[in-house]
């Protein structure tokens, strides 16, 4: 496991979310929208986005899409426990991403742009 207290913008953490869990079947028309994200139950690994305004558009498998605005933060709980994150909002579309992740989860974060190189690099040095 791996602290995160880092910054990254909304759109990033929203394509590790979809990354993460839904890739393979998200309707590619929600996919295409930033302002569609995931949620999922807390039995599945809970995901929950925190919004000024939130409408439910539909659900697939166990995944239910939300169409929202002015997201104020967003919870992601692994299915297994081992990541456990917080997105809040600070300014414009960047946000403090703060909790534990495991490598995995890094790998993917890094992958969505939520994480740069340098970030990487330093939690690695940390890690040895």
């Amino acid at each position: 496991m791996v602290k995160l207290d880092t910054t990254c913008f909304l759109d990033s953490f929203r394509k590790f979310m979809v990354s993460s869990t839904c890739k393979s079947f998200i309707p590619q028309d929600y996919e295409a929208n930033p302002s569609i994200f995931p949620e999922r139950s807390r039995e599945q690994g809970t995901m929950y986005v925190e919004a000024e305004d939130k409408v439910t558009l539909d659900k697939v498998q166990d995944i239910t899409f939300v169409e929202v605005s002015s997201v104020l933060g967003i919870i992601y709980n692994s299915k297994s426990g081992h990541t456990q994150l917080k997105w809040r909002h600070v300014k414009d579309d960047q946000g403090r991403l703060s909790g534990d992740a495991s490598t995995n989860t890094l790998v993917n974060l890094y992958e969505a742009g939520a994480l740069d190189r340098s970030f990487i690099k330093t939690v690695a040095a940390r890690v040895r």
